[in-house]
């Protein structure tokens, strides 16, 4: 009962300040997103794509403001990571990351990957699920370049917001042809939007799981 409240409150605010916000609203929800809160970009473009198909959007600044609010939330993350360093990150996760689906080998995963990667990955990792939002914190802590961060954090996340929003202005344009099935899309929208976010929380506490009982072994 609870868990379906979560995420129902969790989808009805993404809609809401992406509808009452507009561009600005993007920016904001993309930027808790990647501050490492759990709010999917997997709703979050999506739904703004399809705005794009109603007329309420620009695509191309749909697309930015998806970059911008990326952007916006990897430079806290980022900076929490240069100037608290991490013990301050592990304290922070191990007292409160579990409220926000936080778990603190998910951030040594993070660090592996920056490790072995270099500082690439900081663009590359924007495709990727999990590890993009964590990729911020291990490259503050190595005190990587500030604005070599920036740009790859810009452009990976510019192109990942670019392809979701695309995804859902062409469920928007074609939805006359879908029209025979379903009544009203915007309703659809949000059981889908629902069921991504279910999914979302459910295979991260599942993972929590397996990896709780690897340990124990």
């Amino acid at each position: 009962m609870i868990f379906n409240i979560l995420i129902e409150a969790l989808a009805s605010f993404i809609i809401f300040v992406i509808t009452r916000l507009g561009y600005l609203g993007i920016i904001l929800a993309m930027a808790i997103e990647s501050a490492c809160i759990p709010l999917p970009s997997e709703i979050i473009m999506p739904f703004s794509g399809f705005l794009v198909s109603k007329g309420v959007f620009e695509f191309w600044l749909t697309a930015l403001a998806g970059g911008v609010g990326c952007l916006v939330g990897s430079l806290i993350a980022f900076l929490i990571g240069r100037y608290k360093g991490e013990e301050f990150v592990r304290f922070l996760i191990k007292k409160y990351g579990k409220y926000m689906l936080i778990f603190e080998y998910e951030f040594d995963e993070a660090q592996e990957w920056f490790k072995k990667h270099g500082e690439i990955i900081t663009f590359t990792s924007r495709l990727l699920p999990v590890v993009r939002t964590f990729i911020s914190l291990p490259a503050g802590i190595s005190e990587m370049n500030i604005k070599t961060f920036s740009f790859y954090t810009f452009v990976g996340s510019f192109i990942w917001s670019a392809a979701l929003a695309y995804v859902g202005m062409k469920l928007g344009e074609n939805w006359n042809t879908l029209g025979s099935y379903f009544q009203k899309f915007d309703i659809v929208i949000i059981i889908i939007g629902i069921a991504t976010l279910a999914w979302y929380i459910q295979h991260k506490l599942k993972k929590h799981k397996r990896h709780k009982k690897l340990n124990k072994k």
